[in-house]
Formats: structure tokens, C-alpha cells, sequence
């Protein structure tokens, strides 16, 4: 239980097959179900993001808006700016990376991190 511990420490995304296979490359003669056993009676589960389904299906309902700079020549810095905000999943919650971009030059003028969207 203690190697298991140490490992699950060192890499929390392991799963029972990934932990059993690190254990026997370590010499230890264990099996997949000793492990999902050990495992489920120490409280550990592998740690990984849950896949999001869908998010990129549009609904009937949603509006559709026109896409503004279609015919729109760009031909000086400061002339269209865009933002973008990604959200970065972290162990506890979230991190929010806002950037400000140049469409000419392509060079981010601003950005800023922060745990909140405020």
C-alpha cells in the first residue's frame, strides 16, 4: 500500500492498469485486480478531465451572429483588436488567461491571469 501511495503521489493520473504496469517494471509481482482492490480501499482514483460532450453542436435556438470583418481590409496596427478568454483547468478549480491581439501585426498586446472573470 505504501508503494502504491508513493506512486499515486508522483503521478495521480495513473490508473489501475498504468500503476500495475509501473509497479511490476519497479519487481513487484502484483496483479490488476490486487491493485483496483488496494486502490479502491485507500480512497485513490486516477485523476483526469472529464470529457465534454457536445459543446461545439450549435442549438436551433441559439442566435447566429454575422461575422463583422468579412470585407474588411486590414491595413494598419490598431485597426481590429480581438480578446480571447481560455479557461485552464487546474487541480482545484479554474484559471482564466485573457488576451488582447493585433490582427495586423498578430502580436499580443495585452493579457492578464487571474482565478476570477472579474
Amino acid at each position: 500500500m505504501k508503494l502504491i501511495d508513493e506512486q499515486y503521489i508522483e503521478t495521480p493520473f495513473y490508473g489501475i492498469d498504468k500503476m500495475t504496469e509501473q509497479l511490476r517494471r519497479m519487481g513487484h509481482q502484483v496483479n490488476h485486480k490486487r491493485i483496483r482492490r488496494l486502490m479502491r480501499q485507500m480512497g485513490l482514483e486516477a485523476i483526469y478531465p472529464r470529457r465534454r460532450r457536445g459543446l461545439s453542436i450549435p442549438e436551433k435556438q441559439h442566435k447566429i451572429y454575422p461575422y463583422l470583418l468579412r470585407d474588411v481590409q486590414i491595413i494598419r496596427p490598431d485597426q481590429v483588436w480581438s480578446a480571447d478568454i481560455t479557461y485552464v483547468r487546474m487541480y482545484r478549480g479554474w484559471l482564466y488567461l485573457v488576451a488582447m491581439m493585433d490582427w495586423f501585426s498578430r502580436y499580443v498586446v495585452s493579457w492578464e491571469v487571474s482565478v476570477t472573470l472579474e
